[in-house]
């Protein structure tokens, strides 16, 4: 009896069982209600879900009113810019062989798969005497293969360049449809030094971005830290040991951007510096790109002596910072500005502030850009147009529930078009006093000292940071408690494996040769010297302590 009575006890567990995973399955539309709609776009990001709610429904009524039918956006978010390259990497590759070995009739092999996105495969005009090489990147640039994707949309422009560069992002057809925005007076080509958007018009900016210093001021309380940090080098503070939430360079292109700020703006201290000396420009910029270059990594190895971890997420820090689980930390200006209204919406309080740090971030912009071969193209044109239209850009930074404003979440970022800070739209916007175009925003971006080894220097923060943390943080430790003894900083401190000149010479090329065994062996020696370097450094400390 209680066998039986047991027996049906389990059937009633699998019946519950199969119910609960079979339900969704019965009950499920051939379609999700969300995408029921006579027309769809698919757009890959990495932007969060405010942004992906209000733009979907903001195209939506915008696409409704112009051409009287309904659409629906099919949201593809796979993480950050760096998922996101592999995703299309490996898509595009698979696509591509398909087509060369099924439509072209070609034999695919190692050279064709290493070639046909490449851009240093250069074709000229005479494909008769192609080379496999040469053939394949043709073929691929004249062709309509597709990931299934119709817009890239979000991130730095790094990432939009290398894909332009590898032909996988193409002209949309906005700058034809819609030239009187390109020009000085809306939608400049270049600010400051940064590109906004793209001369062969692969893609354009749709949003200015920055980049900052979130704090939380009762953790700072808590810490003894009177001086709220509002420069770079300020958090290199050893008050803040433990305390500081950093996100990965790897990961993220606009994360690896604001590292980027740190060490161009150590180069234009140390170019001041060296014109008061009465040095000639010619002789001051190359020292001072060197000299800065190395200054830049020394703050950034304090900045990563003191974190308390590197995450895999940008989003992550803002909230950390918030919860008071860290005490600051670097992040994109928009994940400041949004985490610290959350925190007054919430309890009305102004303990989280977001700064800019003075001549020390420039503004820079997160593009949009149609796939080849995208699916729905007149679409693709149509969602990048809305985008960059008056009525898209007022979402980036106009207040819930103002004309033409978002419905539900205030994103707090900065619209790229000019025409967005006029002042009869201050009353509107969220941060009114804020305009990247004023004059006192003057910090000078230089691409020629950084752009071109911009992945190779996320590569060396790795090297320096992230590898080697655990003997980093045991190092500053041993350093802190010794009183930062000369000799012991010294050693911490010293950047000859990767200054510039073996960077943009030795490490770039191995970097670059195509072989990811490269890059292994030398990420592997230069962790591994750093990991010698920290412990050797923490070893003086001790010693000096002891005496």
């Amino acid at each position: 009896m209680s066998v039986s009575r047991e027996w049906m006890g389990r059937g009633v567990v699998l019946l519950a069982l199969a119910a609960t995973v079979t339900l969704p399955f019965v009950l499920r539309t051939e379609e999700a209600p969300a995408l029921v709609a006579d027309d769809k776009v698919v757009i890959i990001t990495p932007h969060n879900e405010a942004i992906r709610s209000e733009f979907a429904r903001g195209f939506a009524t915008w696409y409704e009113a112009n051409q009287g039918r309904t659409v629906a956006v099919d949201w593809r978010v796979i993480g950050g810019t760096s998922e996101i390259a592999r995703y299309l990497d490996g898509e595009y590759t698979q696509a591509f062989r398909l087509h060369w070995t099924r439509d072209l009739g070609r034999d695919w092999n190692a050279q064709v798969e290493q070639s046909f996105d490449k851009p240093s495969v250069k074709v000229d005009g005479t494909p008769e005497d192609d080379t496999d090489a040469e053939s394949a990147r043709r073929a691929f640039l004249a062709s309509r293969v597709s990931c299934g994707i119709d817009v890239f949309f979000g991130g730095g422009s790094f990432d939009f360049i290398r894909q332009a560069a590898e032909g996988r992002i193409v002209d949309s057809g906005i700058f034809e449809r819609r030239p009187q925005w390109f020009g000085p007076e809306v939608f400049p080509q270049e600010h400051n030094g940064e590109t906004f958007w793209a001369r062969d018009h692969s893609w354009a900016g749709a949003v200015i971005a920055s980049f900052g210093i979130l704090y939380n001021r009762d953790a700072l309380r808590r810490l003894g830290i009177a001086h709220e940090p509002d420069q770079w080098r300020d958090l290199t503070d050893p008050k803040f040991f433990g305390e500081l939430a950093l996100a990965d360079p790897t990961k993220s292109g606009s994360i690896a951007k604001a590292f980027e700020m740190v060490l161009q703006q150590e180069m234009q201290i140390r170019l001041r510096e060296l014109k008061e000396t009465g040095l000639p420009d010619s002789e001051a910029a190359p020292q001072a790109v060197r000299e800065g270059w190395t200054r830049g990594f020394q703050v950034l190895q304090l900045m990563g002596a003191n974190a308390r971890y590197f995450t895999d997420s940008s989003q992550k820090p803002p909230i950390d910072i918030a919860q008071g689980d860290s005490a600051a930390g670097m992040c994109i200006d928009f994940y400041g500005r949004y985490q610290a209204e959350a925190v007054r919406r919430r309890d009305d309080s102004a303990r989280l502030e977001y700064v800019t740090p003075t001549a020390g971030s420039v503004y820079n912009v997160d593009p949009i850009a149609a796939l080849r071969g995208a699916p729905h193209p007149e679409l693709t044109l149509d969602f990048i147009e809305y985008v960059l239209s008056p009525e898209g850009q007022k979402l980036w930074n106009f207040k819930v529930g103002t004309p033409g404003g978002p419905t539900i979440f205030a994103l707090r970022r900065l619209p790229v078009r000019k025409d967005a800070y006029v002042p009869e739209f201050d009353r509107f916007r969220s941060d009114p006093g804020v305009d990247p175009y004023a004059p006192e925003n003057n910090f000078i971006y230089h691409p020629e000292w950084t752009g071109g080894v911009f992945r190779e220097m996320s590569f060396l923060i790795r090297v320096l940071c992230l590898d080697a943390h655990a003997e980093l943080v045991e190092a500053w430790r041993a350093i802190i408690d010794a009183g930062f003894p000369t000799d012991a900083m010294r050693v911490l401190q010293d950047m000859s494996s990767i200054e510039y000149d073996l960077t943009t010479g030795l490490i770039k090329s191995k970097l670059r040769s195509g072989n990811p065994l490269d890059e292994v062996k030398l990420g592997r020696e230069l962790s591994n010297g750093f990991r010698r370097q920290y412990v050797r450094a923490a070893e003086i400390a001790r010693a000096i302590r002891a005496d």
